[in-house]
């Protein structure tokens, strides 16, 4: 008989915006501060305590973790050597707040070009060589700040984040107290609407970048989600990205990363994926083509995950329960992006 326990004791538990946020303006001055003054590992021991308190103060997001580690566990067993325990809950936290870092750093501090290790880069040439305006898919995987900012600063590329999290105030304040010339635009989106549309459509059409992740249930709820499979389970996923990119009828690219802490270098692992050209949604079939394109999000994203399994930042319960109805979203085809 099989006793072992499962994890996954999900529950109904809160939408991820309403986890109120732990990091404020002023920590994250002070740590910039530190960082400049005594250096990024004197920052890392800093942010130690912060992780006990997420550990030991944060039940949802620890469990979130619990769950997400042990599903990684059961669908890649091979890459594990033993079952997940709180030590290695400690351990994504951990890396967790090396992002922390990566957010305040990966804007102003000069990356070497041979940090990176670029996957496929016959795609990411042709992607810097493309003059046209490009939707790119991101997630909450690894150092995706750091390749922002690397696209940024060294590709001459204007890049605009469209953020869907009440969260992000802080950064953006520091972001733009640290450096108030920087060409990164950060929107902060509620729900897309004809005016935000058509005012992303003039970056596109202007040759600029929109960045937006695809794994967050939008502020409105599950009901602008689909259904997929995520580490053989049910999963809720965003139409939004997808919407949007119907309507701005550009490219989209996948662009996922993590970081190598094992290594001397901390070398960072940077995927661009060519999605689609343009985003085809068939009027009559407009909710299996949703899901289609979500799933290809779902199946990449999984596979970098299996790459770096402590480097998947969703402290939220992810995961639908076993009894969610697949076809609650239905009615979602039949709206317009707009």
């Amino acid at each position: 008989m099989n006793t072992e326990t499962k994890p996954n004791e999900s529950n109904n538990s809160t939408h991820w915006s309403a986890i109120n946020e732990a990091g404020t303006l002023f920590g994250l001055r002070f740590l910039w501060l530190i960082h400049k003054v005594l250096g990024r590992k004197v920052v890392s021991i800093l942010l130690l305590p912060t992780v006990a308190y997420f550990v030991l103060f944060r039940p949802e997001s620890r469990r979130a973790s619990k769950n997400y580690l042990y599903n990684h566990y059961k669908q890649y067993p091979d890459l594990w050597d033993h079952k997940p325990g709180i030590k290695d809950t400690l351990h994504h936290f951990r890396q967790f707040s090396e992002t922390v870092v990566d957010k305040l750093t990966s804007w102003f501090v000069d990356l070497d070009d041979a940090l990176f290790k670029i996957h496929s880069p016959e795609v990411v040439d042709e992607l810097f060589k493309d003059p046209r305006g490009q939707l790119v898919i991101g997630s909450h995987m690894g150092n995706l700040e750091y390749c922002r900012g690397f696209m940024h600063r060294y590709k001459n590329r204007s890049i605009n984040v469209l953020l869907n999290d009440r969260h992000s105030q802080n950064y953006n304040n520091i972001m733009d107290h640290l450096n108030p010339d920087s060409r990164l635009n950060i929107y902060q989106v509620d729900e897309f609407n004809i005016s935000t549309i058509l005012s992303f459509k003039e970056k596109i059409d202007a040759g600029e970048w929109l960045f937006i992740a695809g794994d967050r249930i939008p502020l409105t709820g599950i009901e602008r989600t689909v259904t997929v499979d995520f580490f053989g389970k049910k999963a809720a996923l965003p139409i939004g990205p997808y919407l949007l990119a119907k309507a701005l009828d550009c490219p989209v690219k996948l662009l996922f990363s993590y970081q190598n802490f094992t290594s001397k270098t901390g070398q960072i692992h940077l995927e661009v994926i060519d999605f689609a050209e343009k985003i085809v949604l068939d009027r009559k079939n407009k909710q299996e083509d949703l899901t289609k394109y979500a799933q290809k999000f779902a199946t990449e994203l999984e596979k970098a995950c299996a790459q770096a399994p402590f480097q998947w930042f969703n402290f939220y319960d992810f995961w639908l329960p076993d009894n969610h109805e697949t076809d609650q979203t239905k009615p979602i085809a039949d709206k317009e992006a707009a």
